[in-house]
């Protein structure tokens, strides 16, 4: 039973070790590189309504 439970745990280590996938936390450095696109684009970085400040998908690029 003990190899099952070593080898569930690495799993789950290795999981957590993995890249975050495209659309995840809005940190500071994923927000400046969104804001910078949009802007470039000529829009304005919004977070979509009843959005998660937290994740980068619920930000939208708008046009002024």
């Amino acid at each position: 039973m003990r190899p099952i439970a070593a080898l569930a745990l690495a799993g789950l280590v290795a999981a957590c070790a993995s890249p975050a996938p495209e659309g995840g936390i809005a940190n500071y450095d994923a927000l400046r590189q969104a804001h910078a696109d949009c802007t470039a684009k000529g829009g304005t970085l919004v977070l979509e309504s009843g959005g998660d400040p937290e994740y980068i998908g619920d930000y939208a690029c708008e046009r002024k």
